[in-house]
Formats: C-alpha cells, sequence, structure tokens
C-alpha cells in the first residue's frame, strides 16, 4: 500500500554543510479534525473513571481487584 507524501525533503545548510532536511506538511490536517462530537463521550468515560476510582477505594485489597481483571484480558 503506498501512502501520499507527507512532506518534502529541502536541501538546506547548517553549519556551512548542506544537508537535506525533511520538511512536513503543516498540521491540522485538511479537513480539519472535528472533535466537539467527542465532548460529550470524553465527560461520560471520566465520569466512568470516577465513579471506578471511588468504588476501587473501598474495596480492601485493590491489587488484588486490579490482579484479576489483568488476568481476565490476558486470557481473552
Amino acid at each position: 500500500m503506498r501512502r501520499a507524501p507527507s512532506g518534502t525533503y529541502e536541501i538546506t545548510t547548517f553549519d556551512d554543510e548542506q544537508v537535506r532536511a525533511f520538511v512536513p506538511d503543516p498540521l491540522p490536517p485538511e479537513p480539519s479534525v472535528d472533535i466537539a462530537p467527542m465532548y460529550q463521550q470524553l465527560e461520560a468515560a471520566a465520569v466512568a473513571l470516577g465513579n471506578l476510582d471511588a468504588e476501587s477505594r473501598m474495596l480492601p485489597d485493590p491489587d488484588l481487584f486490579l490482579y484479576l481483571y489483568i488476568r481476565r484480558e490476558a486470557l481473552l
């Protein structure tokens, strides 16, 4: 699969020596990325992480809890 070029090589001088420098295309990409619709999902994720943090503080041994979920994810 070939990609479109993401920049150009230009010859420039540095310390009296000619070098090739890669100059990337300007960011953001065209068309620009609209992240406004993701704000609601980001807020919901932050609330869920806060709830998980609050619940994990009530556990007698949080390390055991984390171990069980790490093992479960590894098995999946």
